[in-house]
């Protein structure tokens, strides 16, 4: 038997989308949940005054993602921080379409299994509204980056925002997609 590769967009059409009326009892097929975009943020404290720095993230970024990363400045002076309104202080992505369900593919069949002593995401990382967020330590383990090229170890911010009313709905359907939870 032949693996096929079957993209999430076509999963999410084929598998998860009747899956997901006939568990919650949807009438209409635009009442499932979806994908909006996946947010990837990167704070770099130190990025406001070393700006190489926030240029080599960048660029470390930009491989992850496929796509261009934008500089985020501070939107107030904070003096205990030695910042000041308008410098950079991180790197923000914004994914949607292919390029999110790609991104989503690789966080789930490569990336996540990578990470030192993972046990699985926590459950309780959802806003209410059906975003998740969860954060991850280091860029290395991304097959992009090379522990050569890395100079500077780097944590980032990784939000889901789906169309799910509820935490329940949202949750359902990433298992769907695949997102290792924690059990219990």
């Amino acid at each position: 038997m032949r693996y096929e590769y079957v993209p999430l967009k076509d999963q999410y059409e084929k598998e998860i989308v009747p899956a997901l009326m006939k568990e919650f009892n949807y009438k209409n097929i635009h009442q499932v949940p979806k994908l909006v975009k996946i947010v990837i943020n990167m704070g770099i404290g130190e990025g406001s005054r070393n700006y190489d720095l926030i240029e080599r993230h960048a660029n470390e970024l930009a491989k992850i993602t496929g796509q261009k990363p934008i500089v985020t400045r501070a939107r107030k002076s904070i003096s205990n921080f030695k910042i000041r309104k308008g410098m950079p202080i991180g790197l923000k992505v914004t994914l949607r379409g292919a390029r999110m369900y790609n991104f989503l593919y690789k966080l789930i069949n490569i990336v996540l299994p990578k990470v030192r002593d993972f046990r699985g995401l926590d459950p309780n990382s959802f806003d209410g509204r059906g975003n998740y967020s969860f954060g991850l330590s280091e860029q290395l383990v991304f097959p992009e980056l090379s522990p050569d090229e890395v100079r500077r170890i780097q944590g980032m911010d990784i939000t889901i925002v789906t169309t799910a009313k509820t935490d329940q709905e949202a949750r359902r359907l990433l298992e769907l997609f695949g997102m290792p939870f924690k059990r219990g």
